[in-house]
């Protein structure tokens, strides 16, 4: 088709081939035929020239995090007889939630059965999806009259998960919360027979070990392990009500990924629950979890219901809102279940005792707050974000 340039030059000739009627000049006629010649050869360049290319889109890392550097690469393979006119490929870069960019890649001219490549870089420095393409090739003709465009590579779709920090899981004994689940596991009894040991001053008369005293010159007690930590629920509250503002709501999906990701890698049984039915569970929970909290947007649809989890061993329930006011945290807290134990962290209060008088709260108004306030909390150190994805 032709460009803005060709129109104009088209427009020229056609009004020097009347002015030349008009006025009987000849030249004009000449300047006129001239033009459309221009215009005619110029369609029939881009025509011609049209490089008969096949492209790939290659994106990688096949995992993005929002912060990391994001690149898409195309592979082309030129399939003409002849050597191909350089072009320029084009290509839609669009957010879902953002902007809309072009990216702009020129490509030299290729000869034959010949293979080239080129590449960009995304913009991955918010969560989201990002769609890319169509792919256009672009071929003008030199003189700027004409351009030829075609199609070479449908869009792709690109998630771009939101940040997670390894967090430490807490451990039995190790910190305020550490303590608080060894609490509720010596509350809950005994767990499983660990063996025998020699009888200690406070050891209670149930736990002697008859049999094996008898044949002993002491007297034996048998010894349990305490029941750990084994199941971690990630509830997270996505309606517009439960956070202050549009950062409060993204610190708050930045916490829902940091907890999921790192339940998952310390090997606990794990579950998200957020808005809209979404109630995942599973080995790949921690994928789909970061691809839910990719897209997730303020939302008035309710929460599913968090009933009392019949696992083994110990639960940790974790609700990430604005406060304690809210009626995610009140639902949790009405859960009637020993072997569970509630957290809220919270993206607008401070860290202070809940409602019920509890320390149990991580105060995550910015995430550098977040990742210090629950490494305290668990009895550890501050970490930093993760480097190797779920």
């Amino acid at each position: 088709m032709l460009t803005r340039q060709g129109v104009v030059v088209l427009l020229a000739g056609a009004a020097a081939v009347a002015i030349g009627r008009i006025f009987a000049v000849i030249e004009l006629f000449v300047i006129g035929a001239a033009c459309f010649a221009a215009a005619i050869i110029a369609v029939a360049y881009v025509r011609l020239r049209r490089p008969r290319v096949r492209a790939t889109r290659w994106i990688h890392p096949v995992v993005l995090v929002a912060g990391d550097t994001g690149r898409v690469d195309v592979h082309l393979e030129h399939a003409g007889r002849i050597r191909s006119a350089p072009c320029v490929l084009r290509e839609t870069v669009r957010r879902t939630m953002g902007d809309e960019r072009i990216a702009r890649l020129p490509v030299d001219a290729m000869p034959r059965t010949s293979r080239s490549s080129t590449g960009y870089q995304l913009p991955t420095a918010l969560r989201g999806v990002i769609v890319v393409g169509p792919l256009d090739i672009e071929v003008d003709d030199p003189l700027g009259l004409a351009r030829s465009t075609t199609t070479i590579a449908d869009t792709d779709e690109v998630i771009v998960a939101p940040r997670a920090y390894l967090l430490d899981m807490p451990q039995l004994g190790q910190g305020v919360l550490g303590n608080e689940l060894l609490a509720k596991a010596r509350r809950l009894g005994p767990g499983e027979f660990h063996g025998l040991r020699e009888y200690a001053e406070g050891d209670e008369p149930r736990t002697i070990h008859w049999k094996a005293s008898a044949r002993s010159n002491t007297l034996m007690v048998k010894e349990y392990a305490v029941e750990g930590l084994h199941r971690c629920t990630v509830v997270f509250d996505a309606s517009p009500a439960a956070h202050r503002d549009a950062a409060a709501f993204e610190r708050g999906v930045t916490a829902s990924a940091s907890l999921v990701y790192s339940a998952v890698r310390a090997g606990l049984t794990t579950r998200f629950v957020t808005a809209g039915g979404v109630d995942l569970r599973g080995p790949e929970v921690a994928v789909h979890s970061l691809r839910v909290l990719a897209r997730i947007e303020p939302t008035a649809a309710p929460l599913p219901m968090v009933e009392r989890d019949t696992g083994d061993g110990l639960g940790l329930v974790v609700v990430v809102t604005g406060s304690a006011a809210g009626p995610a945290w009140s639902a949790a807290r009405s859960i009637l279940d020993p072997t569970l134990t509630t957290l809220l962290v919270s993206t607008d209060d401070a860290t202070a005792p809940t409602s019920d008088g509890r320390r149990l709260t991580v105060a995550a108004r910015t995430e550098d707050e977040f990742v210090s306030a629950w490494q305290s909390l668990a009895g550890h150190g501050r970490l930093d974000l993760v480097e190797e994805r779920a």
